[in-house]
């Protein structure tokens, strides 16, 4: 890639570009992100995301800061597939010297061999990849089963001791709130992860959305409700276990120890501009927001045409105060008024303080150096509080 120094003077400081892989070896039962189990057009879609990437290299001027691999399953790429996009945006676009380069990877993937008898991680590390993220969600068989991964809980565990060998930053993911786990499943799950050493953990309570095999298997009787009342223990534990561990909880889901914070993630909580390629694939520029056909074949057809397939929704000062405090409450640091009022003006910060004064009462949120922040009595209830302080 072309490499430019952080020092050098580039309009909007950076963004970040994100590359969304919709393929999968089987559904999960619970996710509802846009994915395809069959891989026959796997080599059209790269040649197409390769093409969306040029013909968009102009729409943000700046440097890439982060590359973030999604999905889907990005693991499912060969090493030639993730070459062919790596050597797209280093054709087309300044990058930095130290770029975060993010890929989102299935335990079953990473245990493969490829030729040469060189090991997947050494491929993904010969490629500029520096982060892993890893879909684990449980180290326990019944929750893998019941939620239809494609690894086990052997393949879980050897997969992050395999990683480690080769990779300092890696996160894991895990799920809470699942059907029939106990708090103390939940506990040893947490402490499995903790005693690996790994600096960074995204933990998510299990939701049931629409369409899903999930949901059809709660409404027939299948599978027991998810219970709310479970989940909110289950994310108490959580945050007391990763803070006695010496882990921030700098973002609602995500906790990283010094130095591991995700910065693709961060980028997207302040509000930094970022590029989604690929089928369903969203983007932000500061000022409206546009995201992708949800089909392979049409996002295939159209990018062949030289047509982004694309929708695009400008932004009002409200729907950007909105996103302010939705992001901003769920951060660690919270919402800034100085911001507010620079920003949106006057009457919004004004508005916004009126808003928040029960819940300030109630010590849901407190006020510290200029910044409205989720008390740790309120911390889950934050997207409900969020809403209480949007503009309507």
């Amino acid at each position: 890639m072309e490499n430019i120094s952080e020092n050098d003077v580039i309009s909007n400081n950076g963004f970040g570009i994100y590359i969304h892989i919709p393929f999968c070896k089987q559904a999960c039962h619970y996710c509802d992100f846009h994915f395809s189990t069959s891989l026959k057009k796997k080599g059209e879609l790269i040649a197409a995301l390769c093409q969306e990437l040029i013909l968009r290299k102009d729409e943000v001027q700046g440097i890439v800061e982060t590359i973030y691999f999604g999905g889907g399953t990005p693991s499912l790429l060969s090493s030639e597939e993730l070459q062919q996009i790596f050597e797209t945006i280093s054709k087309n676009y300044k990058v930095s010297e130290s770029p975060e380069i993010t890929l989102e990877a299935n335990p079953d993937d990473m245990l493969s061999v490829h030729a040469q008898s060189r090991t997947i991680f050494e491929n993904y590390k010969t490629l500029g990849i520096n982060r892993l993220s890893i879909g684990i969600q449980s180290f326990f068989e019944e929750d893998l089963k019941l939620m239809n991964r494609a690894h086990n809980a052997t393949e879980a565990l050897d997969c992050i001791k395999e990683a480690q060998k080769y990779f300092e930053n890696i996160s894991i993911d895990l799920i809470y709130g699942i059907p029939g786990m106990s708090n103390e499943r939940w506990i040893e799950n947490l402490n499995i992860a903790l005693n690996l050493n790994v600096p960074h953990l995204s933990c998510y309570a299990l939701t049931v959305e629409p369409r899903t095999a999930l949901k059809k298997f709660i409404d027939k009787g299948i599978i027991p409700a998810v219970d709310e009342e479970v989940a909110k223990q289950h994310y108490e534990i959580l945050v007391d276990e990763t803070e006695k561990a010496g882990f921030d909880n700098y973002e609602f889901s995500n906790f990283g120890r010094e130095g591991f914070h995700s910065k693709n993630n961060t980028a997207y909580w302040e509000g930094k501009p970022y590029l989604g390629i690929g089928p369903s694939a969203h983007s932000y520029n500061g000022k409206s927001r546009s995201w992708n056909v949800a089909n392979n074949t049409k996002y295939i057809k159209s990018i062949a045409e030289e047509i982004l397939p694309s929708e695009m929704e400008n932004l009002s000062k409200e729907d950007r105060y909105n996103e302010y405090i939705m992001t901003g409450l769920r951060t660690k640091k919270g919402v800034y008024l100085p911001k507010v009022e620079s920003e949106y003006g006057k009457e919004f910060a004004e508005y916004l303080l009126k808003q928040a004064e029960d819940h300030l009462h109630n010590q849901l949120l407190v006020l510290e150096n200029q910044s409205l922040k989720v008390s740790r009595k309120g911390k889950f209830l934050s997207d409900g509080i969020a809403s209480d302080l949007f503009w309507i």
